[in-house]
């Protein structure tokens, strides 16, 4: 049992088409799977929710612009 010890866990699934993922490109299984992903995150599919943001001149919210000065 001491073989077990030193053997990794297996990987989840490939988290865009379910085959085992691979550990380079991990948490996917190639490079085409991970380019899909990002391309995912480009084109702005994936979006993570919250309140916002107005803009000023110097592109920082109000409330961090004010402690800089």
């Amino acid at each position: 049992m001491a073989d077990n010890e030193n053997t990794p866990p297996p990987l989840k699934p490939c988290v865009n088409c379910g085959k085992p993922a691979v550990a380079r490109y991990k948490p996917f299984c190639s490079a085409r799977c991970a380019d899909i992903d990002l391309g995912r995150w480009l084109k702005g599919s994936y979006v993570i929710p919250g309140e916002p943001v107005e803009e000023t001149e110097t592109g920082l919210p109000p409330r961090e612009r004010d402690d800089e000065g």
